[in-house]
Formats: structure tokens, C-alpha cells, sequence
């Protein structure tokens, strides 16, 4: 499990932009509390030489998936990931709310006065977050 912010990371595909070059269908981790974005650690190297490659070679956009070694497929990426892409947000963030009231009965029971706090500012944060998907979903229904 990949973890930012204290939060699981979501797995996901996306495109990123190397330089010049915007690279299509790249496995990504994708935090739901800062919103911050990595390549999938099983495929950063490889990320890194095709991006390289395709930027030497003045290439505009590539398919990250067709000259990625398929050795693993997005499945195998991802099955560490507690949450993914295609599923609901609310409920994403219902299960990072969950995990993060775990965690904060896991560190009062250790007497860690810093990552109580920590973990606070994250319940803030997915509090915020949880609200405007609510307001989101119910400005959708009218």
C-alpha cells in the first residue's frame, strides 16, 4: 500500500507531460487529501527511460501501455491499492475517513501526541472534501 499524507493512495492511469511530450495511459498513485500525483513505483524507471526516449525522439504524444513491458497488468499494479480510480468518491473518501479513525485509535493507544495531530488535520481535510462531493453530488440530482 502506498501512502501520502498518512492517506492509502488511489491507483489510477493518466497522462503526463514529460517536457513536450504528453504520455498517455501511465499507472499512477493519486493522494485523495493533497491531491498529489506519482507514477506507480513498479513502473517509475521504465516511466522514466520512455519518457526520455520519446521527448530524444520529438515525439508529441505516446501510449504509455504500448511500450510498457505488460509483464504486470494494471490488476497486478494495483492490488495493493485500498481504493481505485473508477470507483465512487464519496465512498473513497468514506474509506479514508474510516482508515484515519482507525489509525488515530492506534495512536492514542500509543500515547503519540503528533500523530493524533496529524491524523486531525487529515479527518479535517477529508471532512472538507467529503462535503463538497456531497454538495457535488446533490447539485447533480437537480
Amino acid at each position: 500500500m502506498s501512502f501520502c499524507c498518512g492517506a492509502s493512495m488511489i491507483g489510477a492511469r493518466g497522462t503526463l507531460k514529460h517536457i513536450r511530450t504528453r504520455i498517455h495511459n501511465v499507472p499512477l498513485l493519486f493522494c485523495p487529501v493533497c491531491h498529489r500525483i506519482e507514477v506507480h513505483y513498479l513502473v517509475a524507471s521504465e516511466y522514466e527511460i520512455l519518457a526520455e526516449y520519446a521527448h530524444g525522439d520529438g515525439a508529441s504524444e505516446i501510449d504509455f501501455m504500448e511500450y510498457s513491458d505488460q509483464r504486470k497488468s494494471l490488476d497486478e499494479l494495483f492490488e495493493n491499492c485500498v481504493n481505485h480510480e473508477n470507483e465512487d468518491p464519496e465512498a473513497v473518501v468514506r474509506c479514508q475517513i474510516d482508515m484515519a479513525l482507525d489509525l488515530m485509535m492506534v495512536a492514542k493507544s500509543f500515547g503519540d501526541r503528533e500523530w493524533e495531530e496529524q491524523l486531525k488535520k487529515r479527518l479535517g481535510r477529508l471532512s472538507i472534501r467529503r462535503e463538497k462531493l456531497k454538495e457535488q453530488s446533490a447539485a447533480r440530482r437537480y
